[in-house]
């Protein structure tokens, strides 16, 4: 990978972080082709499609982003979140199942959203068995998730 390319990607970061989407998207368009298919290029693409809540081009990004580098949750999570921002919670749940025998044992993020999609999709034991399990590896999701939407079904155990 080109010197130039890390420096490109850290400061497009810098600018997504900042909500400055175009100077990120200039930087990253700067990169040179050769690099464009690198895990931290893929995964900086991946945040400046989820800040823009351009769920298609997350979907095509993160899925490049899961085949290139699939120990790393980043690309499953935002590929399963896009999904279901585009009401494909089955297709979601399924890329999610994919991942979990790569990176779920430390994947705290993998397992409440799982519970969130089994939940959105009716199977409240396998969201509880998710969710508890996100829970143990990440405590704060038990706050979080009395007020999550998705998990609205299972509102009153998580009071």
């Amino acid at each position: 990978m080109h010197k130039n390319t890390r420096r490109r990607v850290s400061h497009a970061s810098g600018y997504i972080g900042l909500g400055m989407l175009k100077a990120a998207s200039a930087e990253l368009a700067a990169i040179a082709i050769e690099d464009h298919f690198e895990p931290e290029v893929l995964g900086a693409r991946v945040d400046l499609s989820m800040e823009a809540k351009d769920w298609n081009q997350v979907v095509i990004v993160a899925r490049d982003l899961s085949a290139r580098a699939p120990e790393n949750e980043r690309g499953w999570i935002a590929w399963a979140y896009a999904l279901r921002e585009l009401q494909q919670v089955e297709a979601a749940k399924a890329v999610l199942l994919q991942a979990e025998p790569l990176c779920g044992a430390t994947s705290a993020v993998l397992h409440y959203n799982l519970a969130c999609y089994y939940c959105l999709l009716g199977d409240l034991v396998t969201a509880r068995h998710y969710l508890a399990h996100a829970c143990t590896l990440h405590p704060d999701f038990e706050r979080q998730a009395a007020d999550d939407p998705d998990l609205h079904a299972l509102k009153n155990e998580l009071v």
